[in-house]
């Protein structure tokens, strides 16, 4: 009896339910090839044809570890995209060398190609086979990045490329932290695969010998195993490691537990931001400990000393033998003391401008500084108009610039940096501390300015990337190019609301010059996934527009499915920041055998508004963009659900709303797998 209540009841909660209709689609889930090559070449040209895939294997000729290297990401793309094996042979049709091969560079003169300069490389992929030839062995690694992006499911790409980069150290910024390993390990091999050769990383909280002796070890913090972890995987991708140890400010890491306190900068500071740089135990209980450990653990060439913002939350000086200094020669002895310290460890110094360059001290500090200095100057704000980068330089310090994520930034200041004539660029990142995570998950917009920077590091004069977001996804979880089948749902039974607002009843009933005409009907491929546009099943939510709607839509199914793709949206945004994960609302899917699954849905992770478009977690996938009638920038972002039983059908799905700002919205539904 109270299983057949039990089903009864699971009837009548699909009573009225929308029928769907289904359409079997071969690539339901299909990832392809990126359209371009990032970083851009400097000369290329892809003429019509493909190296096929039957009987490739690669040859390396030289011993240098850059074209082990080189074949190993090889393998590990045969691997992922198309779960193959790429075999090693002394005949294979994949050639990684240099131009001391005798072979290889008449290979390269013949076809009208040259390798030259640091770093540079030719490659040439023809009916022959495909050679990637380094002007030097890191050449060779970096010609084989470029080569990774010509695989296809049928072959590799004919291309004929000459290239080198422009900017000479090309940095990016990396985190330690408790979540080191399982997000290190994914971008080293994605920034490598963008021609970065150094990464700075944020070292404050690794859990030093010194800090733990002294109980000021936060638990947040990477072990110095880690560390080195890091630093040895970092360098087998041909990124040289750099640890940031930030001083004298932001400088919370050495009073963590309140451990420290009689080394503040500021005695009436809450918050300990800054250190006494004029009491010796700083030195000798702290910071040249830690140093030491840095250089050690990372066999660091450079350490980067930070001294940025350092009078922003402090008084500094402070105390009274401080103030009677003066700030400038307070900061300049500092500079120089740590200077002279990691010279004795054979280690170089890197530093932020502010401290040196800053309005106030610009005419006494850089004059009594060490010049071996590198001096990285920090500009966050598009444009490529940066005097600053040239007057340090002509100050006589080698000079970075460095850009951060919003778009234009790293192409402006790479640009202002062949201007200038310096040395290179830092993509930074500032994420938290202990926010590896959001890397993918919360703040993938600083993510996805990786892909940015590291095509105008390399080349300045670049287009910029289309749908880097897209590009960024894939990089840092690769996923084969072999299609997955499934079936794509026409929602026109269950659509409340047209694309197209014509009459202001439309949409979100703001007019043709605002609403989502320009996603077109029909079926179409957007993103990896292909989907039946139809019209849109929109939900209950506070806006007067929306008031009257259903707060629940549900559609038939009656179908296995191995993954679910939810193209969707809302109408307005979350009333809190996309950080929050504001609950919008949900999907509850019910089975043929009566059970349920709840799948939540957050206001940026698992959705965000058409006109929203930060990127803020990838575990929602790049999807529709474009504009309204009136220019705006619009956005449809997908979800994919995996299916916990997929031996089951779902019988049904119904779309909940929380009846919030964010009305949760859908406008395609595509089933993978199933039957």
């Amino acid at each position: 009896m109270n299983k057949l209540l039990f089903l009864s009841a699971a009837l009548l909660c699909v009573a009225g339910a929308a029928p769907m209709t289904f359409q079997a689609t071969p690539q339901a889930r299909a990832q392809t090839p990126f359209p371009v090559v990032v970083p851009q070449p400097k000369q290329a040209t892809y003429p019509t044809g493909i190296l096929p895939l039957a009987g490739l294997s690669v040859r390396v000729l030289g011993s240098a570890p850059e074209l082990t290297w080189a074949a190993r990401d090889l393998k590990a793309d045969w691997n992922t995209r198309l779960n193959a094996e790429l075999g090693t042979s002394s005949t294979g049709k994949i050639v990684i060398g240099t131009v001391e091969n005798a072979e290889l560079a008449a290979k390269i003169r013949t076809a009208g190609l040259a390798a030259s300069g640091a770093e540079g490389y030719a490659l040439l992929v023809d009916s022959t086979g495909a050679y990637v030839v380094g002007a030097d062995a890191k050449g060779a690694y970096y010609g084989t990045q470029t080569l990774r992006q010509l695989l296809t499911p049928q072959g590799l790409r004919f291309a004929k490329i000459t290239d080198a980069p422009v900017l000479k150290q090309r940095i990016a910024m990396l985190y330690l932290d408790q979540y080191s390993k399982g997000v290190n390990d994914k971008l080293i091999p994605l920034l490598a695969g963008l021609k970065y050769n150094s990464v700075l990383i944020m070292s404050n909280y690794v859990q030093w010998d010194v800090a733990k002796a002294g109980g000021w070890a936060h638990p947040g913090g990477a072990t110095k195993a880690e560390a080195k972890r890091v630093a040895e995987l970092s360098r087998t991708y041909g990124l040289e490691p750099i640890p940031l140890i930030e001083t004298p400010g932001h400088a919370a890491w050495m009073f963590y537990g309140g451990k420290n306190r009689d080394l503040v900068q500021d005695p009436d500071s809450k918050e300990p931001y800054a250190y006494d740089t004029l009491n010796p135990e700083t030195f000798s209980r702290v910071i040249f400990p830690v140093l030491k450990e840095a250089v050690e653990t990372f066999g660091a060439k450079t350490v980067h000393i930070g001294h940025d913002e350092v009078r922003n939350r402090d008084r500094f000086p402070a105390r009274e033998n401080g103030k009677a200094m003066g700030y400038p020669k307070l900061i300049t002895d500092h500079i120089v003391k740590l200077h002279d310290y990691l010279k004795t460890l054979g280690a170089g110094t890197m530093m932020w401008h502010d401290s040196a360059f800053a309005e106030a001290v610009v005419g006494t500090v850089p004059a009594a500084l060490p010049k071996d200095i590198q001096v990285a100057y920090w500009n966050y704000h598009p444009g490529s108009d940066i005097p600053m980068l040239s007057q340090i330089k002509t100050a006589g310090f080698r000079t970075l610039g460095a850009s951060w994520n919003e778009v234009g930034n790293a192409e402006g200041m790479a640009q202002a940096s062949v201007k200038a004539g310096i040395d290179g660029m830092i993509q930074t990142r500032w994420n938290g501390y202990f926010g590896n995570p959001s890397v993918w998950d919360g703040l993938a917009d600083q993510g996805v300015a990786y892909v940015r920077a590291g095509n105008a590091f390399w080349n300045p004069g670049a287009k910029d990337v289309p749908n880097a977001a897209q590009l960024y996804r894939d990089l840092y979880q690769p996923t084969a190019f072999a299609a997955a089948a499934g079936f794509t749902a026409d929602l026109k039974a269950a659509a409340n609301r047209t694309l197209s607002d014509p009459d202001s009843k439309g949409w979100i009933q703001k007019g043709p010059d605002t609403d989502l005409s320009n996603l077109k009907a029909g079926v179409q491929k957007i993103g990896a996934y292909t989907f039946n546009i139809s019209g849109a099943v929109m939900t209950k939510g506070a806006r007067a527009a929306v008031a009257d709607l259903p707060a629940s839509i549900t559609l038939d199914v009656n179908r296995k499915a191995d993954a679910i793709a939810f193209l969707h949206t809302t109408g307005w945004a979350s009333a809190l920041p996309a950080l929050n994960r504001e609950l919008v609302g949900r999907y509850e899917i019910v089975y043929a055998d009566g059970s349920r699954v709840t799948q939540p849905i957050e206001y940026g992770r698992h959705i965000r508004a058409w006109t929203d478009t930060v990127n803020p977690s990838m575990v929602m996938a790049p999807g529709w963009a474009g504009q309204t009638k009136d220019g705006l920038d619009i956005n449809v972002p997908i979800f994919e659900w995996v299916n916990p039983k997929p031996g089951v059908a779902i019988r049904s799905i119904a779309l909940v709303s929380e009846g919030k700002a964010a009305n949760p919205t859908l406008l395609g539904l595509t089933l993978i797998g199933g039957q």
